[in-house]
């Protein structure tokens, strides 16, 4: 078990400064997006994670939004096996834009090709997407072969059987069996916070819904959400995987939020 940080708030010509700050706070390891890792290059993310001795836990995929973008991570799975990546994170396509069928053949096909590299596929569960409510989360687990999940704190809380209340627990337990990574943040919710959620499960793309769901993420003890109450139940269903803190609003002074956010946590683990 360690604790990660994602570089969602560096840019890809930052990547390498995101990797010493992580290091500098003291983290385990890093996940960083498959784009980002195109634009530096596989090479030189590997040169640079055993410089500063650093764990890919996992690589996060390109939107599934498209047959290309299925095809460039199936092409892509070696190389991202060749990273000693962990995990693969697959992010599913945008709400109400494909069939069941269709997710689940892309899904079935990205999944394959990542065991067949020696990565463990993972799909993210993520607000306004085909993989949102814990029915479809369910629902994707049971059709795929071979597929887990990140379980991200945040995605969940706005359709766990607690909402309002930042508990998220319900989906933990539910999940126990199926959770390999988990992603954390925390959500300071909006005043019309159900509504936009509402109308993005609904398909309403509109950019005031987008803003208001998305920017309600925060650091972590910034927000709702009872995450000393979330460890106790990865530990009472015996979950033993990473945590990666992933921060996705704060892009000034990132090296400070990434200490603050690895010394919340610390907090939260050794109490």
């Amino acid at each position: 078990m360690g604790t990660g940080y994602t570089t969602v708030m560096y840019d890809a010509e930052d990547v390498e400064t995101a990797l010493t700050d992580i290091l500098a706070c003291r983290y385990d390891g890093v996940e960083i997006g498959v784009e980002k890792i195109r634009s530096i290059g596989f090479d030189t993310l590997s040169a640079w994670l055993t410089k500063y001795d650093l764990d890919l836990y996992l690589a996060m995929s390109e939107w599934i939004e498209s047959e290309d973008a299925v095809d460039r991570m199936v092409e892509e799975m070696p190389a991202i096996a060749g990273l000693d990546a962990e995990f693969v994170g697959l992010l599913p396509p945008q709400r109400g834009r494909y069939e069941t069928e269709t997710v689940e053949n892309w899904l079935g096909r990205l999944a394959d090709a990542a065991l067949d590299a020696g990565v463990q596929p993972l799909v993210h569960h993520h607000g306004a997407t085909a993989v949102e409510q814990p029915e479809e989360i369910r629902h994707y687990l049971d059709a795929v072969d071979g597929l887990e999940l990140v379980f991200d704190t945040a995605h969940y809380y706005p359709y766990g059987e607690n909402f309002p209340d930042g508990d998220v627990t319900d989906g933990i337990e539910r999940f126990a069996d199926d959770i390999a990574y988990v992603h954390l943040k925390d959500v300071e919710p909006v005043k019309d916070f159900a509504a936009n959620r509402d109308a993005l499960t609904a398909g309403d793309f509109h950019l005031d819904n987008v803003i208001n769901y998305f920017r309600s993420f925060t650091d972590l003890g910034d927000g709702i959400l009872d995450l000393e109450g979330a460890y106790g139940a990865f530990q009472k269903v015996g979950y033993e995987g990473h945590f990666t803190i992933e921060i996705e609003n704060q892009t000034d002074r990132p090296l400070l939020h990434a200490k603050e956010n690895y010394d919340y946590w610390s907090s939260v683990t050794d109490a």
